[in-house]
Protein backbone atom coordinates (compact mmCIF):
# COMPACT_ATOMS: atom_id res chain seq x y z
CA UNK A 1 0.00 0.00 0.00
CA UNK A 2 1.58 3.96 -1.07
CA UNK A 3 1.50 5.49 1.95
CA UNK A 4 1.06 9.64 1.75
CA UNK A 5 4.02 11.74 2.82
CA UNK A 6 1.48 14.17 4.34
CA UNK A 7 -0.20 11.96 7.34
CA UNK A 8 1.01 8.40 6.26
CA UNK A 9 -1.51 7.40 9.16
CA UNK A 10 -4.39 8.55 7.42
CA UNK A 11 -3.97 5.93 4.63
CA UNK A 12 -3.67 2.99 6.95
CA UNK A 13 -6.50 4.22 9.33
CA UNK A 14 -8.92 5.52 6.51
CA UNK A 15 -9.09 2.59 3.42
CA UNK A 16 -11.39 3.61 0.73
CA UNK A 17 -14.86 2.21 1.00
CA UNK A 18 -14.95 1.01 -2.07
CA UNK A 19 -11.88 -0.71 -2.12
CA UNK A 20 -12.55 -2.64 1.51
CA UNK A 21 -15.72 -3.87 -0.45
CA UNK A 22 -13.92 -4.88 -3.42
CA UNK A 23 -11.03 -6.79 -1.03
CA UNK A 24 -14.14 -7.96 1.10
CA UNK A 25 -15.53 -9.58 -1.78
CA UNK A 26 -12.68 -11.40 -3.03
CA UNK A 27 -12.55 -12.67 0.57
CA UNK A 28 -16.12 -14.10 -0.04
CA UNK A 29 -15.13 -15.68 -3.21
CA UNK A 30 -11.97 -17.34 -2.38
CA UNK A 31 -13.76 -18.51 0.88
CA UNK A 32 -16.48 -20.14 -0.88
CA UNK A 33 -14.51 -21.98 -3.48
CA UNK A 34 -13.48 -23.59 -0.49
CA UNK A 35 -9.89 -24.23 -1.84
CA UNK A 36 -7.47 -22.67 0.83
CA UNK A 37 -6.30 -24.50 4.31
CA UNK A 38 -7.58 -24.24 7.39
CA UNK A 39 -5.31 -21.58 8.54
CA UNK A 40 -5.08 -19.30 5.17
CA UNK A 41 -9.11 -19.63 5.70
CA UNK A 42 -9.10 -18.44 9.24
CA UNK A 43 -6.83 -15.39 7.75
CA UNK A 44 -8.75 -14.33 5.03
CA UNK A 45 -11.95 -14.78 7.66
CA UNK A 46 -10.56 -12.46 10.18
CA UNK A 47 -9.39 -9.77 7.68
CA UNK A 48 -12.75 -9.64 6.14
CA UNK A 49 -14.16 -9.31 9.82
CA UNK A 50 -11.41 -6.00 10.05
CA UNK A 51 -12.94 -5.26 6.53
CA UNK A 52 -16.87 -5.73 7.23
CA UNK A 53 -16.30 -3.61 10.47
CA UNK A 54 -14.72 -0.59 8.57
CA UNK A 55 -16.90 -0.65 6.05
CA UNK A 56 -19.64 -0.22 8.72
CA UNK A 57 -18.09 2.44 10.50
CA UNK A 58 -17.47 4.10 6.99
CA UNK A 59 -21.52 3.68 6.57
CA UNK A 60 -22.30 5.04 9.89
CA UNK A 61 -19.48 7.92 9.69
CA UNK A 62 -21.29 9.24 6.08
CA UNK A 63 -24.72 8.53 7.69
CA UNK A 64 -23.98 10.61 10.37
CA UNK A 65 -22.77 13.50 7.63
CA UNK A 66 -25.67 13.36 5.33
CA UNK A 67 -28.08 13.75 8.99
CA UNK A 68 -25.96 16.71 10.10
CA UNK A 69 -26.16 18.56 6.26
CA UNK A 70 -29.73 17.74 6.40
CA UNK A 71 -30.21 19.86 9.89
CA UNK A 72 -27.92 22.78 8.70
CA UNK A 73 -30.29 22.51 5.85
CA UNK A 74 -33.20 22.92 7.91
CA UNK A 75 -34.81 19.64 6.39
CA UNK A 76 -34.67 18.01 9.55
CA UNK A 77 -35.91 14.62 9.83
CA UNK A 78 -38.55 15.04 7.44
CA UNK A 79 -38.34 17.75 4.42
CA UNK A 80 -40.82 19.40 2.55
CA UNK A 81 -40.62 16.75 0.27
CA UNK A 82 -42.01 14.10 2.46
CA UNK A 83 -38.79 12.27 2.77
CA UNK A 84 -37.26 11.03 5.99
CA UNK A 85 -34.02 10.00 6.99
CA UNK A 86 -33.93 6.25 8.16
CA UNK A 87 -31.28 3.64 9.18
CA UNK A 88 -29.70 1.51 6.76
CA UNK A 89 -30.94 -1.73 6.86
CA UNK A 90 -28.95 -4.94 5.26
CA UNK A 91 -30.04 -7.65 3.29
CA UNK A 92 -27.82 -9.73 5.79
CA UNK A 93 -30.66 -11.44 8.37
CA UNK A 94 -27.04 -13.55 9.83
CA UNK A 95 -26.82 -10.39 12.33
Amino acid sequence: MTQSKADPSAVAQTPDFEASLAELEAIVEKLERGDLSLDDSLKQFERGVQLTRACQTALTQAEQKVEILLRKSGAGAADADGYEAVPFESDDSDD
